[in-house]
């Protein structure tokens, strides 16, 4: 068991993704959000650099005669053979193919699990070893990134919005609980085009010299506008989408869904739409609020699969809390994030703290949910 990016089959468990061995049939597809990745097949052991990669590696063994039967079963009434046909191909190639090449890699495998699928004994202590070391990964994640919290400023690649009166003035209004939807949503639109606005700065741009219409040269800076795609991570961060297209001309949207699962905790992809050659532009990501970071790690990384340069990605958001700054400048450093505040941090819900609720259902006015977070990370689609 592993965590590749790569797999063609997903299981009925949230968070397992099953992958079947057939490399003259295999084709690549991205897989995101995956807890365990399960490697099936029985040349599973034979790639060396694969061996390196897994986790844990187990051989499902199963009696000879059983083998025979399954294949002298299949052969008969799926593929019309004879009975002494199929016994002399098991006898002159199967057995022994199996004997030279599948039956050494046993001495690979860290399990060998004895009389097949049956064996739910074996089945229950693999299950169990594999919550165990996913919790133990979480822990230490967690336990790393709150200690990078603690101990280290605020990166670099962060730009707060100033906190002008106006801006000031804007959180307040928005942060207060008491605010009816049709304000929320009109300071919410404000303050969203001064933080696009300001997310614009950091396009790159060149020198120009214009003439006016009185005939005088004017020293200023140009930029192509046509190279900007927005990527908006349902269904909050579609909120965002009319300041962009208000200052950037025949800018292209793409859209991203991402839900967290209720019972793994862990962020999955659901729907994806890009433009096409997204790989060329500078992208703006935007999302209402960030909290613990691990949709909008999961949405760059999206980016950086469809060939977007890690520097030229901006996590643009009206909220964030430390952790989710902490997180994303920990696994992209190149990407720029983008806001207007910084909360200090989250509750046992991981709802940003002091917070702005869940700007989904304030935006949309929607009823919310005590299973949802602040922000991305627990956003639903709800039309």
């Amino acid at each position: 068991m592993t965590s590749p990016r790569t797999g063609d089959r997903k299981t009925g468990c949230a968070g397992f993704y099953h992958l079947q061995v057939a490399p003259f049939l295999l084709k690549n597809k991205n897989v995101y959000g995956a807890s365990v990745i399960i490697l099936e097949g029985i040349m599973a052991f034979a790639d060396k650099e694969l061996l390196q990669l897994l986790d844990m590696k187990i051989f499902v063994d199963t009696d000879s005669d059983i083998r025979l039967v399954r294949r002298l079963r299949r052969d008969i009434t799926e593929r019309g053979r004879d009975i002494e046909g199929v016994i002399k191909q098991y006898n002159k190639f199967v057995k022994p193919a199996f004997e030279q090449y599948i039956e050494p890699t046993m001495r690979l495998a860290d399990i060998v699990v004895p009389r097949g699928g049956g064996n739910m004994v074996a089945i229950d202590l693999i299950v169990q070893h594999v919550h165990s070391q996913l919790e133990e990964r979480e822990l230490s994640v967690r336990a790393l990134l709150a200690s990078v919290q603690q101990t280290q400023p605020l990166p670099q690649t962060l730009s707060v919005l100033e906190s002008t009166p106006q801006v000031r003035g804007l959180h307040t209004i928005i942060r207060n609980g008491e605010t009816s939807r049709d304000e929320f949503i009109f300071y919410s639109k404000r303050l969203m085009r001064l933080l696009i606005e300001h997310a614009l700065t950091f396009l790159p741009s060149q020198p120009c010299v214009v003439q006016t219409p009185q005939g005088h040269e004017y020293e200023g800076r140009s930029y192509n506008g046509k190279g900007i795609t927005g990527v908006s991570v349902l269904r909050a961060g579609e909120t965002m989408e009319p300041a962009l297209r208000a200052v950037c001309k025949d800018v292209r949207i793409g859209k991203i869904l991402i839900q967290t699962n209720l019972d793994s905790g862990e962020p999955e992809l659901h729907y994806l739409r890009l433009p096409k050659d997204i790989g060329e532009d500078h992208v703006i990501l935007m999302d209402s609020t960030v909290s613990t970071g691990a949709a909008a790690m999961m949405a760059v990384r999206v980016l950086l699969d469809h060939e977007v340069q890690e520097d030229k990605i901006m996590l643009v958001s009206l909220l964030m809390a430390e952790l989710g700054v902490h997180s994303v400048a920990y696994a992209f450093p190149k990407v720029k994030i983008i806001t207007t505040a910084v909360d200090k941090s989250l509750d046992d819900f991981f709802h940003a703290v002091p917070g702005i609720g869940d700007f989904g259902d304030r935006y949309f006015g929607t009823d919310g949910s005590d299973s949802w977070s602040d922000g991305e990370d627990q956003e639903q689609l709800s039309y």
